[in-house]
């Protein structure tokens, strides 16, 4: 499958990287426009997504990287070639919320309730993502059938994509896609409720982003691997226990947003 979508000679504009850039661009614009309901100063915010987003590539990859060590360490120049692929979101997600402590801490943001605008921008940036790694390839589940792609009734570009190094593969990056969907849209729906306390949009994120995470790479056939886990889903179950703690500590002390917060 071709990932390019058009060649200058002297530069190749690629559909991962469109995806990704479309990504970056719908999760600033969310994060932007919630963010601004709550007043917080433009300044602070233009710079924390700013810096949050290219701390963000630079953990995913150097993640990326730490776990296939052992083809990096003998094509040093690839760990920059980020276009070909190579993104863990949740390397990605790891150093961004470093960066996000410090910079919430420094400048006296409550960081619950900037995580709660923060994940409803990072779930869809996910599910919009994902596709970039359709068109590069990754992400990909077992061996199948033509006839067995057939039947999920997909497109026929999808079932053309999925024929990956002579086989045909499980489109684990669809699943992935449409419940990140699936989980944008619950968050929309949950940001109304008139009762919702500072956290619990963020526990609900780590919680069913861990869940689907954990199940989907279970299917995945390319996954990173700490000798014999697969990473994804023991970061998966730290999520899901984070959630967990946050969900009960946010229901029992934290503040009910006003109304006027969404």
């Amino acid at each position: 499958m071709d990932n390019i979508i058009f060649d200058l000679g002297f530069i190749q504009i690629k559909w991962y990287s469109l995806f990704i850039l479309l990504a970056m661009l719908t999760a600033s614009f969310l994060i932007y426009k919630e963010a601004k309901k709550k007043h917080i100063n433009e300044e602070i915010l233009i710079n924390l997504i700013f810096y949050g987003i290219i701390i963000g590539i630079i953990g995913a990859r150097l993640y990326y990287v730490v776990f296939n060590f052992n083809y990096y360490i003998n094509n040093l120049l690839e760990i920059f070639m980020m276009w070909k692929g190579g993104l863990a979101i949740h390397g990605g997600i790891i150093a961004a919320l470093i960066f996000l402590i410090i910079y919430c801490k420094k400048n006296k943001i409550n960081i619950m309730l900037l995580l709660d605008i923060i994940v409803i921008g990072l779930i869809i940036a996910q599910a919009i993502g994902r596709w970039g790694n359709f068109f590069n390839q990754e992400a990909f589940g077992r061996i199948t059938s033509f006839e067995n792609l057939q039947k999920l009734k997909l497109p026929n570009f999808i079932i053309n994509g999925m024929f990956i190094n002579g086989y045909y593969r499980e489109p684990t990056f669809l699943l992935e896609s449409f419940f990140s969907t699936i989980g944008f849209i619950i968050l929309i729906v949950l940001r109304k409720i008139k009762k919702l306390k500072v956290g619990q949009l963020s526990s609900f994120y780590l919680i069913w982003y861990g869940i689907i995470r954990f199940i989907i790479e279970s299917l995945r056939s390319d996954s990173l691997m700490l000798f014999n886990f697969k990473v994804a889903q023991l970061v998966s179950l730290l999520f899901i226990f984070a959630g967990i703690f946050i969900l009960i500590i946010s229901t029992k002390k934290n503040k009910i947003y006003q109304k006027e917060t969404f």
